[in-house]
């Protein structure tokens, strides 16, 4: 299902970029790291973690609901040197049969996903027992001022920025839909003085039993 953002996905393209000079690219090469097998990525955007997967990824199937961003991926997937499909899909209903991914990978999408919990298990039905899922998602901050902050800002931050929440507490919600998580490394990353909202970021990796 194609979901249509033709401004955000380009203003989001320029800033990506940007972020990935500030230090993303590190943040991605992290989260992809020892990954192996048969992987599918939710909201592959840009195709910006293509680079990072490492040889021993068998296939990556790449979902992307926004046509200019799924186009931009397929010419990051052509560059690639693991075989990656980009594929038209929505992480609520993604495009593939149960238990049949070794591993999951969601990067900067779960914060703007219209359902988070619904998308969480869709990845817990299609990677298969004893795979695993990665993130490296901004999150609700620790702090209590700070978390204050985002609930205030959620109220009109989504309109402009594609749907993007501040304030989701991610990691409670891989847990609740019955991931366990084995490591998580928490860190403030701002890129830009627009990002300070969304500093606080998380990367980890959950199991699915």
């Amino acid at each position: 299902m194609s979901i249509c953002h033709p401004i955000f996905a380009r203003v989001y393209r320029l800033v990506a970029a940007g972020a990935e000079r500030a230090g993303a690219d590190r943040h991605r090469r992290e989260a992809l790291a020892e990954l192996r097998g048969r992987v599918i990525e939710v909201g592959a955007g840009t195709g910006a973690n293509f680079a990072y997967y490492p040889p021993e990824v068998t296939e990556v199937v790449a979902v992307e609901p926004e046509p200019y961003l799924r186009r931009q991926a397929t010419l990051a997937a052509s560059r690639s040197r693991v075989p990656i499909t980009v594929v038209d899909g929505d992480a609520e209903h993604l495009p593939a049969a149960d238990e049949s991914f070794d591993a999951g990978v969601a990067s900067l999408v779960l914060c703007s996903v219209p359902d988070q919990s619904a998308a969480l298990d869709e990845l817990h039905r299609v990677i298969r027992a004893g795979g695993e899922l990665r993130f490296y998602e901004h999150v609700r901050a620790d702090a209590p001022d700070r978390a204050r902050a985002q609930d205030r800002a959620d109220r009109v931050w989504p309109l402009f920025a594609g749907g993007c929440h501040a304030n989701r507490d991610t990691v409670a919600s891989i847990e609740r839909v019955g991931f366990t998580v084995s490591s998580q490394r928490r860190f403030l990353f701002q890129p830009c003085f627009l990002a300070r909202l969304v500093a606080p970021h998380v990367i980890g990796r959950a199991h699915r039993h």
